[in-house]
Parts: structure tokens; sequence; C-alpha cells
């Protein structure tokens, strides 16, 4: 199935520096949002209360989660656990107007029974399974945990593709990916969407699904620099992209109807998850397009960057032959 013939010729590197100025722009202004306003940190990483409950039946998530809000319980997280009998509840950490320090809070049993209270219906009551105080010290580690993670990633992948490929590839591709993410964050920072663990695995898909269409372009650009040695690498990677267009697009739609599914019927717990997503398959896609290639020949990659070393050694081996 294509959506645009192998052969076509949109010629895509004759707007290369447009697209990667307008990229850079935007990346800079994510990052002057993240410093200026930075995210809104969910009870994940905030600390709160987790309150687990049993039901005698499955309980209505949504129904739940309004009941607490009417009863003043600023963005409760409900999420079911196990069983659909089974919810956690997160909330989020009294504020108070002293210094008092986080232990001295309404005591973790008092808070859970007062939660069943708004939880449970009197067709289906509950019981309180367990009721903790999570300190802003595991938030902190969650956070500093998430970072070392995407480090980890963005090295793993700078890794494996300087190996399969060259490094000028893992270069371009590395960078346009954490471009990628940077938007994503920035977005949730300019927004102020609630950001938790749910939205960070979320990035951390992205840069996964970033990373992979940018493979894939770069593999066919590999390919054409070895069959097409006569033609420019402008036009090489022009070709590249074109050849994949139709894989990139229908791979990226495919993936954002499943997103949106998500985002529209995964209920609250999922839809940061699920917006994180959405953003990063549609960033990601125009950068693999507009962005990837145009810095890999910014970075002057040519075929001689690609030639098997082996093969090149014995062209000048049979050079130096009388």
């Amino acid at each position: 199935m294509e959506l645009f013939p192998s052969n076509s010729n949109i010629k895509f590197m004759s707007a290369s520096k447009p697209a990667m100025a307008i990229f850079f722009v935007l990346v800079l202004v994510a990052f002057v949002g993240l410093a200026t306003k930075g995210f809104n940190y969910a009870l994940d990483f905030t600390g709160g209360t987790v309150v687990e409950i049993a039901f005698e039946k499955p309980a209505d998530v949504e129904g739940v989660r309004e009941r607490l809000e009417a009863a003043g319980y600023s963005s409760p997280i409900v999420q079911t656990f196990g069983a659909g009998d089974d919810l956690v509840i997160r909330l989020q950490p009294p504020e108070t107007d002293d210094e008092r320090p986080l232990e001295s809070a309404p005591a973790s049993e008092k808070v859970g029974a007062a939660i069943l209270a708004v939880a449970q219906t009197a067709d289906n009551p509950g019981k309180v399974v367990r009721s903790d105080f999570v300190g802003p010290q595991i938030g902190n580690e969650l956070a500093l945990n998430g970072i070392y993670a995407a480090v980890f990633v963005a090295l793993g992948f700078l890794a494996y593709i300087a190996i399969r490929f060259e490094f000028k590839f893992a270069v371009a591709a590395v960078v346009s990916t954490l471009g990628d993410i940077a938007l994503v964050c920035g977005w949730f920072a300019f927004s102020q969407h609630e950001f938790d663990l749910t939205v960070l695995a979320g990035v951390l898909s992205v840069m996964g699904f970033s990373i992979n269409d940018k493979i894939v372009v770069f593999d066919r650009v590999r390919e054409n620099f070895r069959l097409l040695s006569k033609l420019e690498p402008k036009e090489v990677l022009n070709r590249s992209i074109n050849q994949t267009l139709s894989r990139t697009v229908i791979t990226s739609f495919v993936a954002f109807l499943t997103v949106l599914a998500l985002y529209l019927y995964g209920g609250n717990s999922l839809t940061g998850m699920a917006e994180s997503q959405m953003i990063g398959i549609v960033i990601g896609t125009l950068s693999s397009i507009l962005v990837a290639c145009p810095l890999l020949l910014a970075l002057g990659v040519t075929k001689q960057d690609l030639l098997p070393k082996a093969r090149a050694d014995l062209d000048a081996e049979l050079a130096r032959r009388p």
C-alpha cells in the first residue's frame, strides 16, 4: 500500500533551512517554557496520600473521581488496581500556611476513612486496604530516575546508531529526537497539564517511536548512497525521504489513531500519557521528514562515510599495486 509513489520527487530538501530554523526556534521556546514555568507535577512527584480500597463489586472509576472532586479533593487520581473491584486513589498533599513538616499532616488512617466515606456507595460498599502518605523525597527520586532513564536511552541510541550506521547519522538522529522530546515537554510546561509517571512513560515511548522512524529513513539513505553514488548527497537524501514517505505517514497515522482511542476512552488516568504520545507522534513524524535528513546534510555526510571500511582498505591496497 502506497499513499505516495516511491518514485515521487517532492523537494523536501529545498525547505531544509527554513524547516531546521523553525524546529530549533521552537525547541528554544520549549526550553524557555521549561525554565520559566516548569512542569505542573502530579502526586507521583510531589508526594501525597495513597489510599487503596477494595469494593464488593467493580467500581465506577469516573463516578468515584467525580464524588471526590465534589467533596473538595483537588485533582484526585483514581485507578483500578488488580481486579476491577480494587481502586487506588492518590491525593495531593494538603496545603498549609505555616512551616509545619509534612509529617504533621492528618493521620493517613483518618484520611483513608474519609476517602472511603466519599468513594463508596450504598449498593457498593468497600473497605480500606491501605492508606499511606508518600513524602516528597520519593517524588524527587522518581523525577531523578526519569532524567537518568532519558539520558540512558539517548546514549544507547547514540551508541547503537553509531555502530549500525555512522557517527554523523547517530548525532543527527539523537539531536532531532531530543528536539522532539523537548517540544513535547515544552507543551506540558506551557499548558500546565499535570506531569505524572504516565506522562513520563509517554515521553520515553515517544523517544522510541521517533528514533525508529528516523532509522527507517536513514537505512534507505545508506542504501541509496551506495546505489546512487553519482548523485549529490542532497539529492540522495531527498529521494530517500520520498521513498519512505508512505511508510512514515501510514505508520504514524495508525499509531496516532491507536493513541487517540486511548485518549478518548482510556479514562482520566491515561489522558496525560496519550496526550504526550499524540503530540510526540506528530512532531516525530515531521522531524523525520523535514529535520533529520537536513541535519545530516548539515553535518557533511558523504558516500565515503558509508563505504565498508574493509572495501575501502582493499581499494587502497589495489591502488598501490603496480
